[in-house]
């Protein structure tokens, strides 16, 4: 096939970055232009230092619609602006990496419908889709986590979950929790029982578990609260996020491998492990490693994800594949840090 030509508004960010970084390596993309506005002229190495020798492309800020997939990795709410400033081709797919279209309310953009970009749940909409709204972070951990179970009706009322995310998942832009004199040697709990990633994984539960999400005039994030109990921390560390699962179910432990197995057979990213998991199996990697364990009558559930590719840029490539007809596995084979 002819080179995927992409445009990547935002690409001096984190989430831009790790795109960028995947991209110039993928063998059927060209990168068309690299849009940044503060940055327009600048080397890519630059900006993104590790990509020295690796790239001469320069930042841009010019925007145009002679490319074949834009990537939008720009703040919450910057989407949608975006989008409406801009005339964007109807032969032109988005990948939007911001939360902007993730939710059933707001998945509609000029007659078109954001499909939910996770391909765990929605591999074949993402593949009959234009425009694809990429899940959070915290969000598709948690989903990949808990998926097998709400296709088989097998989620409980509570489901308990502590969850820790590296400092890149706050973004580049300092702030009072990120600067390294505060979170060196740290650990904090934040938003507890009310992060926004409640509302996007509650609606993928219950499109799994019909009635999983209450019914009631109560907004969208209390209704997910009243099942999902969720702690999320930031940890002393810079990519990844660890999340520790648990929930009342009498499947036992074999069972809970088999389903587990079974369900993740056909998706390559996402694997079961019967031995103890810890974070460095996945940082720099498009991989979500889950490992199971039974006591008495909750199962515990572990997974580990790397925020940045999995959680956002990486998924997004997936996304790409998918929208293409390419294997979704395509430059995305690599190799996690070890140690």
């Amino acid at each position: 096939m002819n080179n995927i030509k992409v445009g990547i508004v935002g690409s001096a960010g984190y989430t831009g970055g790790e795109l960028l970084r995947v991209l110039i390596y993928h063998p059927n993309v060209e990168i068309v232009f690299a849009n940044s506005a503060s940055n327009a002229g600048n080397k890519l190495y630059q900006v993104h230092n590790d990509l020295l020798g690796d790239t001469e492309l320069t930042f841009s800020s010019d925007f145009h619609s002679d490319i074949d997939v834009l990537f939008l990795c720009v703040g919450h709410g910057d989407a949608r602006k975006f989008l409406d400033a801009h005339s964007v081709d109807a032969s032109v797919k988005i990948i939007d990496l911001s939360q902007d279209f993730r939710l059933r309310a707001n998945t509609i953009y000029q007659g078109e419908n954001f499909v939910y970009g996770l391909p765990e749940l929605n591999r074949d909409a993402i593949k009959s889709a234009r425009y694809i709204a990429n899940p959070g972070c915290f969000a598709t951990n948690i989903q990949l986590a808990l998926l097998p179970l709400a296709s088989v009706g097998g989620l409980p009322d509570q489901i308990h979950i502590n969850a820790t995310t590296g400092s890149t998942g706050a973004g580049q832009k300092p702030g009072p929790t990120t600067h390294f004199s505060w979170r060196n040697n740290n650990l904090s709990a934040y938003k507890s029982f009310e992060h926004q990633h409640l509302q996007e994984i509650s609606e993928s539960l219950d499109q799994l578990q019909k009635g999983f999400l209450p019914q009631s005039k109560k907004s969208l994030l209390d209704r997910a609260s009243e099942k999902i109990n969720f702690v999320p921390q930031r940890g002393d560390f810079a990519r990844g996020i660890f999340s520790t699962i648990y929930l009342e179910t009498d499947l036992p432990e074999e069972d809970a491998y088999e389903l587990y197995e079974r369900y993740y057979a056909v998706h390559p990213f996402t694997h079961v492990s019967n031995q103890n998991i810890d974070l460095k199996q996945v940082v720099n990697t498009n991989k979500s490693i889950i490992h199971l364990e039974k006591h008495g009558n909750k199962l515990l559930i572990l997974n580990a994800t790397d925020n940045l590719l999995k959680g956002a840029s990486g998924q997004a490539v997936q996304n790409m594949n998918l929208l293409f007809g390419l294997d979704e596995r395509t430059g995305l084979n690599l190799k996690s840090i070890g140690f």
